[in-house]
Order: structure tokens, then C-alpha cells, then sequence
């Protein structure tokens, strides 16, 4: 089982470029592992309690279920709008979530690991987290209003915990990655591990702890207890153990310590294990800069996709964006990403060989080669390919992927079959280059759908890439040739400069 997750989004943001990076990384590879006939979760959601939207809402003079609801849907309609192919969304106001929320609560409280305190310090509302004096400056600088907070609190005993996870993450090394950020999460664990509040009382948006109902759980037993929920904790689902066991999470490196120390610690204190990996990824930065509502920097999706489609834009963000780094956002590197592998490439490739066999065969495809030069560089392409999407390297993966439309390009240029009289000759090459399309389309179709199914449909092949099945499929010979191969508008027009 192959299970992926999205950290929640909170209700209070815009959706932008930063939120779509993670989201799509989470849907190339849930494609992918569907293209590997695996069973696949994909899940994103929204987190939709806390002090903010509470406060959102009493200065709209609506309830905090009512903003939840406005503006959940802002995230609903842009991964539509982006094809994003989660198979559920989750909102942290559902009552199944409260269900899981209250089991893993219990659970802890059950171990001795939650206990009854009183907590006087700084707050940072923005954040929804307790922060020292020496961070204040800081977040007042960003805009991020610090507030002091005093109340009988519970407290996770995570203090408890720094020995099970430095013994974890020694039998599980590849727990976190990349590597950077396994060794950052282990210096949080070396430094020593705090307790940490785990209820209010100043509020009541939020989810009632099972043996005191004064009190409401927030920030993170309940955000990050929606992995859980989505697999099937805190019902009779059978399948919960084998989906859970699949359980890998995509998450930006400013919630590192969140994921990476206090989750699964949490998880250990419930008796359930902790996730099989937690990839992270560094910042996309817009201008050198984080991209925040107060620097006024954030980027909406839409605007991007009404440049370079919404395959250009798919493929700018999963191609130009190397994982795990920190990466720069800019107009001009997504225009020239675009006309140079998807105009000049893919669309180049796809037009020139329909065109010919148009001129030189009648418009029907012929078979490749079994022979064909190109049939060792396919095999490269596709292992070089799967092995960077199983690393989660899409950047790589799409790279190894692109050797291939450069390879069978030179191919063309090479044999010039434009040039050819119609006959065996010319029926060679461009079976050859219709191969390459349709393995193309394959391999290509986690990041550009679209353009992948139009490709297999200009082919003449039946049904979708999507319907079939790796490894199998990425054999040589699979275009069976003798059918139709049908012209086009262009796939990626190029965008003026």
C-alpha cells in the first residue's frame, strides 16, 4: 500500500505556489505508484481550528464552522483546477476526525503521558505556538503577533520519549529524508526534549478531550492526528493497519520538529507505529524570500496557469524545483523551462513525427524495431526514472524522462525521414519515435497528464496512459503499429518572451 499525505492546509491562508509545490509532489507520486499497479491513498485536506479562525469569524460576525466552510472550498477548486488527484480531502471539523482525535488522546492519557499543568509564557497567535522572548523580535518583524498566555494547560510528556525516538530513528534510517533533515529532527531529540501544552481553555473551537470537556485539544494533537483518521483510525476499518503501514508524508522543512519529533512520539505513546517515512522539502522562495501574507509575496496558482497551461505549470514546479533545498520561484525560469522541454521537446517531438507519418505513410502508424537504437536508451530511461520517483526526485525523474524526447530527436535529425521515400526505411524510423512517444507518455504522465493523454490519444492508442501497468508496459515494442496517428494544434505553443 502505498499511502501519501499533504500536510493540512489551514482555512485562514490563500492557496499559493508553496501550498500547489507540496500538493503536486504528492500527486506525481500517487500517479506513479498507481502506474506501478500498487494500491494507492493520496490524501490533502484542510486544518479548520484554533485561535485565528475563531477570531476570523467573531470579526465577520459569522461561527468558526462557517468560516471553515467558506474557505476550505478555495483549496477544493484549486487542486481541481491543477488536476490534483486525491482520493480523499480531509477537513479536521468532520466527525470521523474528532472520533480519531479523542481515541489517540485517550490513548495517551491511558499511558501515564498526558498530564494536568499550568502554563504562563508568550504566544505566538499566527503560529498557534508557545515561543521564547528571544523569538519575539522575530515574529514581530514578520507581522506575527505575540501574546501572553496564562491557563491550567495538559501537557504531552514528551520528555519521556527521547530515547524510543533516537532508538527509532537508529533502526529506521530512512525515516526522514533527506539526510539534512534526519540529522536536524536528531539534533532537536540531542538537545533534550520539553514538554509540550496540548489544551486550552480560553477557547472552545476545538475538540474536546474525552475526560475533561473543559478543556479543547489544539494545533497538534489534532492536525497532525489527520493521517490518521484518513487511514481508518477510530473505526472498525480493517484496512486501517496494512494502509497506515504505507503511510509516507510530504511536508515543508518549517514544520520539521512538528513531524519528525512530536508525532511520532505521540504515536509510540499511543502504541501505534510511527509513519515508514517523512520526506521534506525546503522553501520556495519568491524574491530570495518565504513566501508570507505580511511580505505580500505569495503567488496564486491561477495566475501562473493562465500563462503556461496547467501542464506548463506542473511541470515548472516538479521539474525546476530540485526536493529537499530551498528553491527560487521565478517568472522568467518558468517561461524558459517551459518552451525549451515542453515546446521545443515534447510538443516538437510529437508534432514532427505526426506530421511525417502523415506525408510518408499515410497518416498510419508503423511498429518499431525490435532492434532499434533507441530501445537501449528507452530501457535507461525508465529505470533511471523509476528509481528517482522511488527516492522522491521528481526534478531527476522528469530529467531521466526528458534524455529520451532529446535522444529521439537526435534520432530524427540524424535519419531525417522527411527526407526518405515512403518504404521500410522511413517506416523504421518513425516506428521508432512513435515507441518513444508512447513510452513518453507513460513516464511523463505523473507530471503532465494532460498533454500525456493527448499524445496517447494522437497515437491511436486505446484508453489512457494511466490504464496501464510498470514495469510491463515500459518494455520496448509495445506500439503495435497499423493505426491511425492523427495531427493536432500544438500541445505547448511557446510563450513570447
Amino acid at each position: 500500500m502505498f499511502y501519501v499525505t499533504t500536510p493540512i492546509y489551514y482555512v485562514n491562508d490563500e492557496p499559493h505556489i508553496g501550498h500547489a509545490y507540496t500538493t503536486l509532489i504528492a500527486d506525481a507520486l500517487a500517479r506513479w505508484h498507481r502506474l506501478l499497479g500498487e494500491g494507492t491513498l493520496f490524501l490533502t485536506g484542510t486544518d479548520e481550528h484554533g485561535l485565528k479562525v475563531q477570531r476570523a469569524a467573531e470579526k465577520n460576525g459569522i461561527t468558526p464552522q462557517e468560516q471553515a466552510d467558506r474557505f476550505a472550498v478555495r483549496f477544493v477548486d484549486a487542486w481541481q483546477s491543477l488536476g490534483i488527484s486525491n482520493d480523499d480531502f480531509i477537513r479536521t471539523t468532520e466527525p470521523r476526525h474528532h472520533r480519531a482525535v479523542q481515541k489517540l488522546l485517550q490513548a495517551c492519557y491511558d499511558r501515564g503521558d498526558i498530564e494536568l499543568g499550568h502554563y504562563e509564557g508568550l504566544y505566538s497567535v499566527a503560529d498557534e505556538a508557545y515561543v521564547t522572548a528571544e523569538e519575539v523580535p522575530d515574529l514581530e518583524r514578520q507581522g506575527r503577533p505575540v501574546i501572553c498566555m496564562q491557563e491550567e494547560n495538559y501537557f504531552f510528556k514528551l520528555s519521556r520519549y527521547e530515547q524510543p525516538l533516537l532508538d527509532w530513528y537508529e533502526s529506521h534510517p530512512g525515516f526522514v529524508t533527506p539526510e539534512i533533515r534526519r540529522n536536524e529532527a536528531l539534533g532537536f531529540i540531542r538537545q533534550g526534549l520539553k514538554d509540550f501544552s496540548i489544551s486550552r481553555t480560553s477557547i472552545d473551537w476545538g475538540i474536546p478531550l474525552p475526560w475533561d470537556p473543559r478543556h479543547v485539544t489544539y494545533v497538534w494533537f489534532d492536525a497532525l492526528t489527520n493521517y490518521l483518521t484518513a487511514a481508518g483510525y477510530g473505526t472498525e476499518d480493517p484496512a486501517f493497519p496494512v494502509r497506515w503501514a504505507g503511510a509516507r508524508h510530504l511536508i515543508g522543512k518549517d514544520i520539521l520538529r512538528f513531524h519528525c519529533v512530536y508525532w511520532p512520539a505521540m504515536l509510540l505513546s499511543a502504541g501505534l507505529e510511527p509513519p515508514r517515512a517523512i520526506h521534506v522539502h525546503g522553501y520556495l522562495l519568491v524574491g530570495g524570500e518565504k513566501m508570507s501574507k505580511t511580505r505580500l509575496n505569495q503567488i496564486a496558482p491561477a495566475a501562473l496557469v493562465e500563462v503556461a497551461g496547467v501542464d506548463g505549470f506542473r511541470y515548472h514546479f516538479l521539474a525546476d524545483q530540485r526536493f529537499g533545498p530551498d528553491g527560487e520561484f521565478s517568472f522568467e525560469g518558468m517561461v524558459a523551462r517551459y518552451n525549451a522541454d515542453l515546446a521545443n521537446n515534447f510538443g516538437n517531438l510529437a508534432a514532427r513525427v505526426a506530421a511525417v507519418v502523415a506525408s510518408k505513410c499515410g497518416g498510419v502508424g508503423p511498429a518499431p524495431s525490435a532492434d532499434s537504437p533507441l530501445a537501449e536508451a528507452a530501457g535507461r530511461a525508465f529505470e533511471e526514472t523509476a528509481a528517482a520517483w522511488e527516492r522522491v526526485a521528481p526534478s531527476e525523474a522528469l530529467e531521466a524522462t526528458w534524455r529520451l524526447i532529446r535522444e529521439a530527436n537526435a534520432y530524427l535529425e540524424a535519419n531525417e525521414p522527411w527526407k526518405m521515400e515512403p518504404g521500410r526505411e522511413v517506416a523504421a524510423v518513425l516506428g521508432d519515435a512513435l515507441e518513444v512517444l508512447r513510452l513518453v507518455a507513460l513516464l511523463a504522465s505523473p507530471a503532465v497528464p494532460g498533454a500525456c493523454g493527448e499524445v496517447w490519444r494522437r497515437i491511436g492508442l486505446p484508453g489512457s496512459p494511466e490504464e496501464s501497468r510498470l514495469p510491463d508496459a515500459a518494455a520496448w515494442g509495445g506500439y503495435p503499429g497499423g493505426l491511425p496517428v492523427r495531427k493536432g494544434p500544438s500541445l505547448f505553443p511557446r510563450i513570447a518572451v
